[in-house]
């Protein structure tokens, strides 16, 4: 192993704190406890078939649910929640069944000619549909919506700020352009209809009458009559010239409730023991596609999730031999990443242990892999550091100390950039406490060929290199949890906003 012990120690008096010569001999005595094999076995049952790809509320992400609380009773962790390990939570599952929708004389497919992904629940109505062309605030004040269906060239940030203003202006409902060419939308499409048979889930709301229909440029110039160049020039020159059509429309909204539950080990500090670092994964996935194919999520993210159990059960053996951490550790694997954060939402709005004694989020989520950028290099010990100095500059340098001193990994900040199109660092679980001005470091090892796909299998992970990221881990967790102080916040919170 190549170590700088040079930087290293200079780093440490940066920090105003290093390790002793014991401190360090016991962290390596500890992360010497997880081991591939482990990893391996655990990972072996948690993305077998028989978990059946973890859907939220389904049969395998309950018994995955089960597994990880035994590990942690059988380790002597204790179960924070009033005794237990799991911390229940429920979701609404919203389906839409019969959605109609007409215009003119075309009678639009669902899943086909168009994508619904508003909210409603409406009884046979009709109105006209205008074209509002651009959205903008110019062309919102050329065309009356009031009452009406409003059709857009473009969506996301272009339009979502003009969103609030069109319902505001009295429309029933809008229709949005994709803007990403027909062949595109016909694979949106069809991802949709793969999906039409579950519920979306999310936390249960009251119903918005805000019907929001995505179509392709060539279905919404057919829908004015109209080539898709005609409409544009048309609109360009003047929305309010474009002739209305007529629409009638129907939406049937379906909810059930549907119970799932975050599971948790805690391991009481000592001197510190106020004060809790929390190591988190997700152990949910997708479930099952449309063609039977189950997604056993065996990087995503069963590998976050066993580095979390193997790192727990190495701080648990150090509590057992006398050698427990100085502030709480709290391993927790959350559910219903997959749809939208909702676990680790969950838990920081209905924390067990306080907020502002929480001290750092270390989350975990894909990291047994090789990515597209290093399929073909030479050195392929890497992992993806994400937000770590956002919010506390000292904890970058804790995981570069860490790293110099244990396992001389390539810390890549490549998708740590304000500008990153991917927004990765808006995409895991640590997101949620980071909005809650919570220092947090995401470990990632990027994206590959089998993200979301049935062939992301037990076979394809790289148990060496999934060992030394979760030592990585490890030495960065037992360093915040033994230091004198914990990490300050320094940085803006902003980016903790989407």
């Amino acid at each position: 192993m190549k170590r700088n012990y040079i930087l290293a120690a200079a780093m440490g008096l940066m920090l105003s704190w290093q390790a002793t010569a014991q401190e360090q001999s016991l962290a390596e005595k500890y992360a010497g406890t997880i081991s591939d094999a482990d990893l391996e076995e655990h990972l072996s049952y948690l993305a077998s078939d028989e978990m059946e790809g973890r859907e939220t509320g389904e049969k395998g992400q309950k018994m995955a649910a089960e597994y990880l609380s035994g590990f942690y009773n059988e380790i002597g962790l204790e179960g924070p929640v009033d005794g237990k390990y799991s911390q229940p939570f429920s979701l609404a599952s919203v389906s839409f069944g019969d959605i109609y929708l007409k215009v003119g004389k075309q009678k639009l497919v669902n899943n086909e000619d168009f994508v619904f992904i508003g909210d409603g629940d409406v009884k046979k109505e009709k109105t006209e549909l205008v074209f509002l062309g651009l959205a903008n605030e110019e062309n919102l004040e050329k065309v009356d919506v009031e009452g009406k269906f409003v059709g857009l060239w473009a969506i996301g940030q272009q339009a979502g700020g003009l969103m609030d203003q069109i319902w505001e202006a009295g429309a029933t409902g809008i229709i949005v352009v994709t803007m990403e060419g027909q062949s595109n939308f016909d694979r949106l499409a069809n991802r949709y209809k793969s999906l039409s048979g579950k519920g979306r889930l999310g936390f249960e709301k009251p119903t918005e009458q805000k019907p929001v229909f995505l179509v392709s440029s060539d279905k919404m110039a057919s829908l004015f009559e109209k080539s898709v160049e005609e409409l544009k020039q048309a609109a360009k020159d003047d929305p309010a010239s474009i002739s209305s059509q007529k629409v009638r429309y129907k939406i049937e909204k379906n909810k059930e409730m549907v119970g799932t539950e975050n599971v948790m080990g805690y391991l009481e500090g000592t001197d510190k023991k106020d004060e809790v670092l929390v190591i988190s994964s997700h152990y949910d996935h997708i479930g099952i596609n449309s063609k039977g194919e189950i997604n056993n999520g065996a990087d995503d993210d069963g590998s976050g999730t066993v580095s979390v159990m193997e790192i727990a059960q190495a701080f648990a053996t150090a509590a057992k031999e006398g050698d427990r951490p100085r502030r709480s550790v709290l391993f927790l694997n959350v559910s219903g990443e997959e749809k939208g954060l909702l676990g680790s939402e969950y838990y920081t709005e209905n924390p067990i242990f306080p907020l502002e004694n929480t001290v750092n989020n270390l989350n975990i989520d894909m990291v047994g892999r090789v990515d597209y950028e290093y399929q073909d290099a030479e050195d392929q010990d890497y992992v993806y550091v994400i937000g770590s100095e956002m919010l506390a500059s000292q904890l970058k340098t804790i995981i570069e100390y860490n790293n110099i001193t244990h396992t001389d990994l390539i810390l890549d900040y490549r998708y740590d950039a304000e500008d990153d199109p991917n927004r990765f660092y808006y995409r895991s679980d640590h997101y949620n406490f980071a909005k809650h001005n919570i220092p947090v470091a995401f470990f990632f090892n990027g994206v590959h060929d089998d993200y979301h796909q049935p062939t992301d299998t037990v076979d394809k992970i790289e148990f060496g290199l999934l060992e030394k990221r979760a030592k990585l881990i490890f030495y960065t967790a037992w360093d915040l949890a033994n230091r004198d102080k914990r990490t300050p916040v320094d940085g803006s919170n902003d980016r903790g906003e989407r």
